[in-house]
């Protein structure tokens, strides 16, 4: 298989392979096999690299695989170095978020930030329970912290309201996450959106972005709920799969959020 055709198949716009819902299907994917012997990071055109035995690997749409800092390639090629006699693109996540910003995000990068901003609106730490107490006490305790951090140091002061009535958030904390987000380039733009839909929260994955938040703290914020209903009901299996399949994705995208800083 050439690597063409490899990039058509596992990586075209960037997906994100969902193992869940393939094995819900009862396909099993026939990975392709390797076709190189090592990846390594070369400079051209002023940026680094991603090489497959010397040869400048590309993106589903023929873009330079390549970032502007080394750090960020060598985490790519070490995805690919990573793999064995078959490639498991499951195993992949900083090249596809990479694939995600070259291919994707800088054509359409206002539409990008809008899509991330939006999620300012209705971000889930504003929703809070009134009951039970235990609930009520830890959303506070994992999400007053981060709205604050929000307010201060974004300017984003958000509404806070109990129950799942949409609440109206003012245009200048919406302006100000806005704005937060647009500083990202193509690279933390495509982290962005991976961390902020992953969570289900902008200001997390902001958070998380400007190294306010470790990600194990930001995911620990975003299961606040899903982790007390556990606790009474017991764990689900394949939703327990399915959140280390998530994690996965959550890990790679704010490695590169902090290796773009």
């Amino acid at each position: 298989m050439s690597d063409r055709d490899f990039y058509g198949d596992w990586f075209r716009d960037g997906a994100t392979p969902d193992p869940m819902h393939a094995a819900q299907k009862g396909m099993k994917p026939e990975l392709p096999k390797r076709f190189y012997s090592q990846a390594s990071v070369v400079e051209q055109d002023g940026q680094h690299a991603v090489a497959l035995d010397g040869r400048v690997a590309r993106t589903p749409a023929k873009g330079l695989l390549a970032f502007a800092k080394p750090e960020m390639a060598a985490a790519a090629a070490a995805e690919w170095n990573g793999q064995g006699s078959h490639i498991d693109p499951f195993s992949m996540p900083i090249t596809r978020i990479a694939n995600s910003a070259i291919d994707g995000v800088r054509t359409s990068r206002q539409a990008v930030i809008d899509e991330i901003a939006k999620y300012g609106g209705s971000d889930f730490l504003c929703y809070r329970a009134d009951q039970p107490e235990e609930l009520v006490r830890r959303q506070a305790e994992a999400w007053d912290p981060v709205l604050a951090w929000a307010a201060e140091h974004l300017g984003a002061r958000l509404a806070v309201v109990n129950g799942i009535q949409y609440k109206q958030q003012s245009p200048q904390a919406l302006a100000a996450i806005a704005e937060a987000v647009a500083r990202h380039d193509e690279f933390g733009l495509a982290s962005l959106h991976a961390v902020t839909t992953l969570t289900g929260s902008v200001i997390l994955a902001l958070a998380v972005a400007q190294g306010h938040l470790e990600p194990e703290a930001a995911w620990a914020a975003a299961h606040v709920d899903e982790d007390y209903q556990a606790e009474l009901w017991g764990q689900d299996e394949e939703a327990q799969q399915r959140r280390a399949w998530r994690w996965r994705e959550m890990e790679a995208a704010s490695r590169l959020l902090a290796l773009g800083r």
